[in-house]
């Protein structure tokens, strides 16, 4: 897979058929949507593409409306990769990007990537303002000469699957919901820092990881979980939250305990997969009492069986 940018300058000689979108998540409508875009590319011996900005728009527009995000950028490179797209353009959105109008975006399109099809969700928007909807882009195609893929709205459970709804379901800890609209489980990547070793003394030493806040974390407690170090996965059991039994903190914690594994990662990354929420995070009258709890948290995990692959 090709990975171009803002800074790209070279005209591309294949025709392009792009799918347009944020992407966030990669649920199974942006699935729908670039599933089309790939086919369409086959059909006509060009390039498929997936145009999306590096940063969400409102951290430009409107910084304190930002949505949390489900997905980083890396992962979304991996995921695109491990299913065949030919080009991911990855941009900045900036002032510049944010006032340019609707139609000089199509433009830019067909002069830099030489589009030769867009492919987009049925509520896209586009352009300054956001001016720019499908109504516009079918005009614009029969102008410009490329052609417009719309992609009928996606359902589950008699609802929209949206990028809204898989974070508020991830915040609700409804992670088993959401992966169902996920194309991939929901995951957080981040370096293991070294925590209190609370774990360590309770039979179960655990790898803490740093998440940065502009990405969604789902609601505090325990976890079934698949975790991911160095290509290899295991099966784990991830707390979130502020560890009320032991020494109650004003910061939220991820920590894992991984199965089978020992380990010393400090200052290494980890992606921990979310499965399935096993209860909340419990105040406990003692430390025996949690280390019972643990204990039974450890057999229902090990019952399950690894789903990442």
């Amino acid at each position: 897979m090709q990975i171009i940018d803002n800074k790209f300058d070279d005209r591309l000689n294949a025709k392009t058929f792009i799918a347009l979108g944020s992407f966030d998540g990669l649920h199974l409508g942006h699935m729908c949507l670039i599933d089309r875009c790939m086919e369409l590319a086959k059909q006509m011996k060009g390039l498929s593409m997936v145009y999306t900005f590096r940063n969400h728009p409102l951290t430009i527009i409107n910084p304190e409306a930002a949505p949390k995000l489900i997905l980083d950028n890396l992962t979304k490179m991996e995921m695109l990769e491990s299913i065949g797209i030919d080009i991911l353009c990855l941009v900045d959105f900036n002032e510049e990007v944010r006032h340019m109008s609707a139609e000089d975006f199509i433009t830019h399109l067909l002069s830099k990537y030489n589009m030769g099809g867009v492919v987009v969700g049925f509520n896209y928007r586009f352009g300054y303002r956001n001016q720019g909807n499908v109504e516009l882009l079918q005009k614009l195609s029969k102008k410009h000469g490329f052609s417009v893929t719309v992609i009928n709205p996606l359902e589950y459970d008699m609802e929209l699957v949206s990028s809204s709804r898989i974070r508020k379901l991830a915040e609700d800890g409804k992670i088993s919901e959401a992966n169902r609209m996920l194309f991939k489980p929901f995951r957080l990547r981040g370096k293991v820092i070294t925590g209190k070793q609370l774990g360590r003394k309770l039979g179960y030493p655990t790898a803490n990881i740093l998440v940065d806040d502009k990405f969604v974390i789902p609601k505090p407690g325990v976890y079934y979980s698949n975790v991911r170090y160095r290509g290899s996965v295991y099966l784990g059991m991830t707390n979130i939250g502020y560890n009320p039994t032991v020494e109650c903190t004003n910061r939220i914690n991820i920590e894992t305990y991984i199965f089978d594994f020992n380990e010393v990662i400090y200052g290494e990354e980890l992606e921990v997969f979310f499965i399935e929420r096993i209860r909340d995070e419990i105040k406990f009258s003692s430390l025996e009492e949690l280390i019972g709890q643990m204990k039974k948290d450890d057999n229902y995990v090990k019952g399950k069986k690894i789903e990442v692959f």
